[in-house]
């Protein structure tokens, strides 16, 4: 089987990862990272980095979704991941041209939190949805719910280290770790004597955490951020999808954000969520309480980290990370390789 593939974001290729074994005999073109084969594109072709920049990656994307379209000719099946932006006018393009070519998404636009239309054109467009949160069937008329893809790629449990161990995942963006790493200092200053973890993408050059963090010397540096978590007492996590993980090996932790004041602003006035967390929003679509606690903006500030480092149950947050593994109850991997097999 031909499958044509579209990743191009970093977690995309992560979850294609953990899906290409189980996939038999099956050739993948299209998008996505070298390192998994001989792409059209590579997943580094779409990295934007500033307005001139997007200007000439929308003309480069459309002519990828008029190459891929033409690629799609010539295989079995279609496997959209994630990326919105550039696969919805992709999955028009091919099904526009090929009507009885089946095209499976994988990773659904985020439409619970904005851009409802988007679902109407993933239920036009698309043959089979498959969701990685099980509240996504009240935003799509089709979606299957597949599991989620953090239960396969989670390597490590939980192993708090016997000295006491605070981590700090201040993000991998430039903005997210200049912004809090100033605050994640005073916080490790108060907390000295105790074994204080940092983690730093494993992508990320010397000279970039030279310039991004600042002075670390009081923290040890740890290229891997599942296994900072699980080593740790306590962590303090940037927003994103690292919370999450920590939420699911078990580590009790606060989310932590400051973003610029316009896109706090913007971000807000788009997304109408009551928490920003991915543990807490599937929570509370369930009608359960939050996992962890969230801290943004002004209100980000070494005192209000400490009262949570010192005052957050533990014990509650336990069995509230156990209830939201069991909510979710298995990795996604199987059941995507199924959908493509025609197995399901």
């Amino acid at each position: 089987m031909k499958l044509l593939v579209s990743a191009l974001e970093p977690s995309s290729n992560l979850h294609l990862k953990s899906l290409l074994p189980r996939l038999e005999n099956v050739a993948i073109e299209g998008i996505f990272d070298r390192s998994l084969g001989n792409p059209l594109y590579g997943m580094e072709d779409f990295s934007v980095m500033g307005i001139v920049d997007v200007l000439g990656k929308v003309l480069q994307g459309r002519r990828a979704v008029k190459e891929m379209t033409d690629l799609a000719g010539a295989c079995d099946k279609v496997l959209l991941i994630d990326a919105p932006a550039f696969n919805l006018p992709l999955a028009k393009s091919i099904k526009q041209r090929y009507p009885e070519k089946e095209i499976i998404y994988y990773i659904l636009p985020k439409v619970w939190a904005w851009k409802k239309g988007r679902a109407k054109k993933v239920d036009r467009y698309c043959d089979r949805l498959a969701a990685i949160f099980p509240f996504e069937d009240r935003f799509y008329t089709r979606a299957e719910y597949v599991g989620n893809p953090l239960l396969d790629e989670i390597s490590v449990a939980r192993r708090p280290h016997e000295e006491e161990t605070i981590a700090f995942l201040p993000g991998s963006r430039k903005g997210e770790v200049t912004r809090l790493m100033p605050v994640f200092r005073e916080v490790a200053a108060a907390l000295k004597g105790r074994r204080l973890l940092l983690s730093v993408p494993s992508f990320l050059s010397e000279e970039k955490v030279e310039a991004w963090y600042g002075d670390i010397s009081g923290f040890t540096v740890v290229r891997d951020a599942q296994e900072t978590v699980a080593q740790a007492h306590f962590a303090f996590v940037c927003s994103g999808t690292a919370t999450l993980e920590t939420a699911l090996i078990g580590t009790p932790f606060v989310l932590v954000y400051k973003a610029r004041g316009l896109d706090w602003t913007i971000g807000n006035a788009l997304v109408k969520l009551p928490y920003k967390g991915l543990a807490n929003i599937i929570m509370d679509f369930a009608g359960k309480e939050p996992v962890h606690p969230e801290i943004f903006q002004e209100e980000v500030t070494a005192e209000n980290l400490l009262k949570q480092y010192e005052t957050l149950d533990r014990s509650r947050f336990g069995e509230k990370s156990e209830a939201l593994r069991k909510m979710l109850k298995h990795g996604s991997a199987e059941n995507v390789a199924k959908l493509v097999m025609n197995r399901v």
